[in-house]
Protein backbone atom coordinates (compact mmCIF):
# COMPACT_ATOMS: atom_id res chain seq x y z
CA UNK A 1 0.00 0.00 0.00
CA UNK A 2 0.43 4.05 -0.81
CA UNK A 3 -0.40 6.78 0.53
CA UNK A 4 0.07 10.26 -0.78
CA UNK A 5 1.96 13.58 0.46
CA UNK A 6 2.23 16.82 -0.62
CA UNK A 7 5.46 18.44 -0.50
CA UNK A 8 6.47 22.05 -0.51
CA UNK A 9 8.46 22.55 -4.50
CA UNK A 10 11.86 24.39 -2.74
CA UNK A 11 13.29 25.41 -6.19
CA UNK A 12 12.19 29.13 -5.42
CA UNK A 13 10.16 31.27 -7.58
CA UNK A 14 7.99 29.19 -10.28
CA UNK A 15 7.92 25.97 -7.90
CA UNK A 16 4.70 24.04 -7.35
CA UNK A 17 3.39 21.30 -5.18
CA UNK A 18 3.85 17.83 -6.27
CA UNK A 19 2.74 14.57 -4.88
CA UNK A 20 5.27 12.03 -3.51
CA UNK A 21 3.98 8.42 -3.07
CA UNK A 22 5.05 7.36 0.65
CA UNK A 23 5.19 3.30 0.17
CA UNK A 24 4.15 2.02 3.83
CA UNK A 25 6.47 -1.50 4.30
CA UNK A 26 4.66 -4.66 3.84
CA UNK A 27 5.10 -7.34 6.23
CA UNK A 28 7.58 -9.68 4.61
CA UNK A 29 8.67 -7.30 2.40
CA UNK A 30 12.25 -6.25 3.60
CA UNK A 31 12.71 -2.14 3.75
CA UNK A 32 15.24 -1.96 0.75
CA UNK A 33 12.51 -3.45 -1.10
CA UNK A 34 9.97 -0.47 -0.07
CA UNK A 35 12.70 2.08 -0.87
CA UNK A 36 13.03 0.69 -4.58
CA UNK A 37 9.41 1.20 -5.15
CA UNK A 38 9.07 4.57 -3.15
CA UNK A 39 11.55 5.78 -5.68
CA UNK A 40 10.43 3.82 -8.92
CA UNK A 41 6.58 5.61 -7.90
CA UNK A 42 8.08 9.28 -7.24
CA UNK A 43 10.82 8.55 -10.18
CA UNK A 44 9.77 11.41 -12.78
CA UNK A 45 11.52 9.22 -15.67
CA UNK A 46 10.33 6.31 -14.74
CA UNK A 47 6.85 7.85 -15.21
CA UNK A 48 8.02 9.46 -18.40
CA UNK A 49 9.42 6.26 -19.84
CA UNK A 50 6.14 4.50 -19.22
CA UNK A 51 4.36 7.61 -21.30
CA UNK A 52 6.40 7.23 -23.85
CA UNK A 53 6.63 3.17 -24.14
CA UNK A 54 10.19 2.85 -23.44
CA UNK A 55 11.13 -0.15 -22.20
CA UNK A 56 12.59 1.30 -19.15
CA UNK A 57 14.04 4.98 -17.48
CA UNK A 58 17.79 4.14 -18.96
CA UNK A 59 16.36 4.89 -22.20
CA UNK A 60 16.93 8.82 -21.33
CA UNK A 61 20.53 8.12 -20.34
CA UNK A 62 21.25 7.15 -23.74
CA UNK A 63 19.15 9.82 -25.62
CA UNK A 64 21.19 12.28 -23.42
CA UNK A 65 24.56 10.77 -24.03
CA UNK A 66 23.92 10.70 -28.23
CA UNK A 67 22.54 14.41 -28.14
CA UNK A 68 25.61 15.26 -26.40
CA UNK A 69 27.94 12.95 -28.49
CA UNK A 70 25.91 12.38 -31.76
CA UNK A 71 27.43 9.42 -33.10
CA UNK A 72 23.81 7.21 -33.22
CA UNK A 73 23.16 7.35 -36.89
CA UNK A 74 21.32 5.98 -39.63
CA UNK A 75 22.61 2.54 -41.50
CA UNK A 76 25.02 1.95 -38.30
CA UNK A 77 25.81 -1.15 -36.77
CA UNK A 78 25.40 -1.04 -32.99
CA UNK A 79 25.93 -3.60 -30.49
CA UNK A 80 24.34 -3.35 -27.08
CA UNK A 81 25.75 -5.23 -23.99
CA UNK A 82 23.82 -5.79 -21.02
CA UNK A 83 20.93 -5.03 -22.73
CA UNK A 84 17.87 -6.10 -20.79
CA UNK A 85 15.15 -5.22 -20.66
CA UNK A 86 15.77 -3.06 -24.04
CA UNK A 87 15.81 0.91 -22.96
CA UNK A 88 19.06 1.42 -24.95
CA UNK A 89 18.42 -1.29 -27.85
CA UNK A 90 14.79 0.90 -28.10
CA UNK A 91 16.75 4.04 -28.79
CA UNK A 92 19.27 2.80 -30.69
CA UNK A 93 17.24 0.58 -33.17
CA UNK A 94 14.84 3.79 -33.38
CA UNK A 95 18.18 6.52 -34.26
CA UNK A 96 19.44 4.09 -36.58
CA UNK A 97 16.22 3.10 -38.45
CA UNK A 98 17.11 -0.99 -37.78
CA UNK A 99 13.33 -1.25 -37.65
CA UNK A 100 12.80 -0.26 -41.26
CA UNK A 101 15.77 -2.61 -42.97
CA UNK A 102 18.53 0.34 -42.29
CA UNK A 103 21.48 -0.79 -39.68
CA UNK A 104 21.52 -3.48 -37.19
CA UNK A 105 21.28 -3.34 -33.68
CA UNK A 106 22.52 -6.50 -32.02
CA UNK A 107 21.78 -6.79 -28.15
CA UNK A 108 23.13 -9.26 -25.74
CA UNK A 109 22.01 -10.12 -21.87
CA UNK A 110 22.62 -12.87 -19.33
CA UNK A 111 18.59 -11.98 -18.67
CA UNK A 112 15.55 -12.86 -21.06
CA UNK A 113 14.38 -9.49 -23.07
CA UNK A 114 11.24 -9.44 -24.74
CA UNK A 115 11.46 -9.11 -28.76
CA UNK A 116 12.13 -5.55 -30.40
CA UNK A 117 11.68 -4.73 -33.62
CA UNK A 118 15.12 -4.12 -35.32
CA UNK A 119 17.14 -5.51 -32.38
CA UNK A 120 18.75 -9.14 -32.70
CA UNK A 121 18.61 -10.17 -29.45
CA UNK A 122 21.21 -13.09 -28.13
CA UNK A 123 20.83 -14.74 -24.38
CA UNK A 124 24.58 -14.66 -23.58
CA UNK A 125 26.67 -14.62 -20.10
CA UNK A 126 29.27 -11.84 -21.71
CA UNK A 127 32.13 -12.90 -19.81
CA UNK A 128 31.50 -16.38 -20.64
CA UNK A 129 35.03 -17.34 -22.15
CA UNK A 130 33.37 -18.04 -26.08
CA UNK A 131 31.08 -14.92 -25.72
CA UNK A 132 32.58 -12.33 -28.05
CA UNK A 133 33.48 -14.84 -30.92
CA UNK A 134 29.33 -15.52 -30.84
CA UNK A 135 28.45 -12.04 -30.89
CA UNK A 136 31.19 -10.88 -33.54
CA UNK A 137 29.80 -13.86 -35.52
CA UNK A 138 26.01 -12.39 -35.01
CA UNK A 139 27.27 -9.06 -35.93
CA UNK A 140 28.85 -10.00 -39.40
CA UNK A 141 31.67 -7.69 -39.36
CA UNK A 142 32.69 -4.80 -37.54
CA UNK A 143 30.81 -2.08 -35.73
CA UNK A 144 30.00 1.38 -35.59
CA UNK A 145 29.45 1.21 -31.60
CA UNK A 146 30.29 -0.46 -28.53
CA UNK A 147 27.41 0.33 -25.89
CA UNK A 148 27.21 -1.24 -22.03
CA UNK A 149 25.13 -0.38 -19.46
CA UNK A 150 26.18 -3.82 -17.60
CA UNK A 151 26.88 -3.56 -14.19
CA UNK A 152 27.24 -6.27 -11.26
CA UNK A 153 24.42 -6.94 -9.24
CA UNK A 154 24.99 -4.04 -6.42
CA UNK A 155 25.92 -5.70 -3.12
CA UNK A 156 26.04 -2.32 -0.67
CA UNK A 157 29.97 -2.67 -0.85
CA UNK A 158 31.01 0.14 -2.85
CA UNK A 159 34.42 -0.53 -3.29
CA UNK A 160 33.21 -3.92 -3.88
CA UNK A 161 30.37 -2.88 -7.02
CA UNK A 162 33.36 -0.59 -7.97
CA UNK A 163 35.52 -3.47 -8.71
CA UNK A 164 32.69 -5.70 -9.99
CA UNK A 165 30.94 -3.06 -12.74
CA UNK A 166 34.77 -2.23 -14.08
CA UNK A 167 35.57 -5.33 -14.50
CA UNK A 168 32.74 -5.54 -17.15
CA UNK A 169 33.98 -2.19 -18.49
CA UNK A 170 37.07 -3.56 -19.14
CA UNK A 171 35.72 -6.51 -20.52
CA UNK A 172 33.43 -4.34 -22.84
CA UNK A 173 36.68 -2.18 -23.56
CA UNK A 174 38.69 -5.27 -24.92
CA UNK A 175 35.84 -6.61 -26.74
CA UNK A 176 35.21 -3.49 -28.75
CA UNK A 177 39.02 -3.32 -29.65
CA UNK A 178 38.12 -6.07 -31.34
CA UNK A 179 34.63 -5.68 -32.65
CA UNK A 180 34.62 -1.57 -33.83
CA UNK A 181 35.51 -0.23 -37.01
CA UNK A 182 37.86 2.71 -37.68
CA UNK A 183 35.94 5.94 -36.35
CA UNK A 184 33.80 3.97 -34.38
CA UNK A 185 32.26 4.83 -30.10
CA UNK A 186 32.60 2.87 -27.23
CA UNK A 187 30.16 3.70 -23.95
CA UNK A 188 30.01 1.66 -20.91
CA UNK A 189 28.92 2.18 -17.54
CA UNK A 190 31.49 2.85 -14.66
CA UNK A 191 31.74 4.24 -10.91
CA UNK A 192 32.41 7.68 -9.80
CA UNK A 193 36.11 7.76 -9.31
CA UNK A 194 35.87 6.87 -13.10
CA UNK A 195 37.56 4.29 -15.24
CA UNK A 196 40.59 2.19 -13.80
CA UNK A 197 43.64 3.84 -14.91
CA UNK A 198 44.92 0.86 -16.48
CA UNK A 199 41.53 0.53 -19.01
CA UNK A 200 41.56 4.40 -19.15
CA UNK A 201 45.22 4.41 -20.44
CA UNK A 202 44.35 1.26 -23.31
CA UNK A 203 41.52 3.97 -24.07
CA UNK A 204 43.65 7.00 -24.64
CA UNK A 205 45.87 4.89 -26.72
CA UNK A 206 43.65 3.03 -28.97
CA UNK A 207 40.55 6.53 -29.26
CA UNK A 208 41.12 9.94 -30.47
CA UNK A 209 39.20 11.45 -26.78
CA UNK A 210 37.93 9.85 -23.81
CA UNK A 211 35.16 11.67 -21.68
CA UNK A 212 33.41 11.13 -18.51
CA UNK A 213 29.86 12.55 -18.69
CA UNK A 214 26.73 11.72 -16.05
CA UNK A 215 23.66 12.10 -17.46
CA UNK A 216 20.59 13.76 -15.82
CA UNK A 217 18.67 10.73 -15.76
CA UNK A 218 21.02 8.96 -13.59
CA UNK A 219 19.74 9.27 -10.19
CA UNK A 220 21.28 12.16 -8.10
CA UNK A 221 22.10 9.42 -5.43
CA UNK A 222 23.47 7.25 -7.65
CA UNK A 223 27.38 6.79 -8.23
CA UNK A 224 27.37 5.83 -11.64
CA UNK A 225 29.17 7.28 -14.50
CA UNK A 226 29.90 6.42 -18.23
CA UNK A 227 33.06 7.07 -20.43
CA UNK A 228 32.74 7.65 -23.95
CA UNK A 229 36.12 6.89 -25.83
CA UNK A 230 35.30 8.22 -29.28
CA UNK A 231 37.11 7.69 -32.63
CA UNK A 232 38.71 4.43 -32.56
CA UNK A 233 42.06 4.76 -34.29
CA UNK A 234 41.82 0.90 -35.38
Amino acid sequence: MSEKKTEKGRSGRGASDRLFERVKTAKGRKISSTRWLERQLNDPYVAAAQRQGFRSRAAFKLIEIDERFKFLRRGQKIIDLGAAPGGWSQIAADKIGSAKGQGKVIAIDIQEMSPLMGVDFMLLDFMDDNAPEKVLELAGGRVNAVISDMAAPVTGHRNTDHLRTISLAEAAAWFSFDALEKGGLFCAKVFQGGTENDLLRELKARFGSVSHVKPKASRKESVELYVIAQDFRG
